[in-house]
């Protein structure tokens, strides 16, 4: 029988992998001129990519 894994482990990896990746993504749009690179555009980056992956895979 297989298990789903805890719950605590699939979250914090999304935080994770979303932080990284919303702080890419904000660095790349900073080097092209079309957003200020900021610790807050990267943690609303962060929140926005976490939250739209929750919804999509683990609902």
């Amino acid at each position: 029988m297989a298990s789903d894994g805890d719950i605590r482990v699939l979250l914090v990896l999304d935080l994770l992998l979303s932080a990284v990746f919303g702080t890419v993504i904000v660095w790349g749009l900073s080097l092209l001129g079309v957003l200020a690179f900021s610790l807050r555009t990267a943690a609303l980056a962060t929140l926005v990519i976490a939250l739209v992956t929750y919804l999509a895979v683990l609902r």
